[in-house]
């Protein structure tokens, strides 16, 4: 979807009844530590229930991010490019136009595919694709919302690591995580409210092995894996 997601009536009547109270704690949701053991749990829950939709592997880290989906634009480079200096974009739509340009502060992003000639209309062939074996990923939007065009298909590139953005259309349709070295997804297209974004990280991007020196600590998949998400206080509504 475009814009902010429905939230069921279920969820909004959950909210309203527990605002003031959630589950006899005493206070609301937005006034509780993010260490105690309430928070704890529905962060807990959180990132359970998304692996179990999802069948996200054992082994690849979920975190949660605030930022949105555009910090990491940023991130996606400065996690993985390790000492690579080129990544591939496959560039269908304005989303992935700016991910590509925000990567140029960091390598040289190179356009595997540009469909902007047809006003981001169709998804080139992959018989069209100019894909690097030496990039250090390829990153493309799984469906770009202002020009409503959407991959049917997970793209094959070969053994270079596959990043996705999958922001609005995140748990609207099955997902092959294991052919993904990231995927991201700003939570409010689908989800939930604004604030959030989750990553699904494949365990050898989490280590912090490709990690450039210059990340922010706060960029960092590492940091955020290690800690739980809660490196500092979350977004918690």
């Amino acid at each position: 979807s475009a814009g902010p997601s429905m939230m069921p009536l279920e969820v909004l009547e959950s909210v309203k009844s527990e605002m003031i109270n959630y589950k006899g704690s005493g206070m609301s949701v937005m006034e509780m530590s993010h260490r105690s053991k309430e928070f704890m749990g529905i962060a807990a829950d959180a990132e359970k229930d998304l692996r179990e939709l999802l069948g996200v592997p054992a082994d690849y880290k979920v975190i949660f991010n605030q930022g949105g989906a555009t910090l990491q634009f940023s991130a996606i480079p400065l996690n993985m490019l390790g000492t690579k200096t080129k990544a591939d974009y496959l560039i269908t739509g304005q989303w992935g136009e700016k991910a590509h340009k925000e990567a140029s502060k960091y390598c040289t992003p190179q356009a595997a595919c540009n469909s902007k000639a047809s006003k981001f209309t169709t998804i080139p062939g992959k018989g069209d694709w100019k894909l690097d074996p030496e990039a250090a990923y390829v990153h493309y939007c799984d469906n770009e919302t202002v020009n409503g065009v959407e991959f049917s298909y997970t793209p094959e590139v070969g053994d270079v690591p596959l990043v996705a953005d999958m922001s609005s259309n995140f748990m609207s349709r099955s997902i092959n995580v294991s052919k993904h070295a990231y995927i991201y997804a700003g939570l409010q297209k689908n989800v939930g409210p604004a604030g959030v974004a989750i990553g699904i990280i494949r365990p050898d991007f989490a280590d912090g092995s490709k990690e450039l020196k210059i990340n922010p600590t706060y960029c960092s998949w590492k940091i955020a894996a290690d800690n739980g998400s809660m490196y500092n206080t979350p977004a918690c509504f």
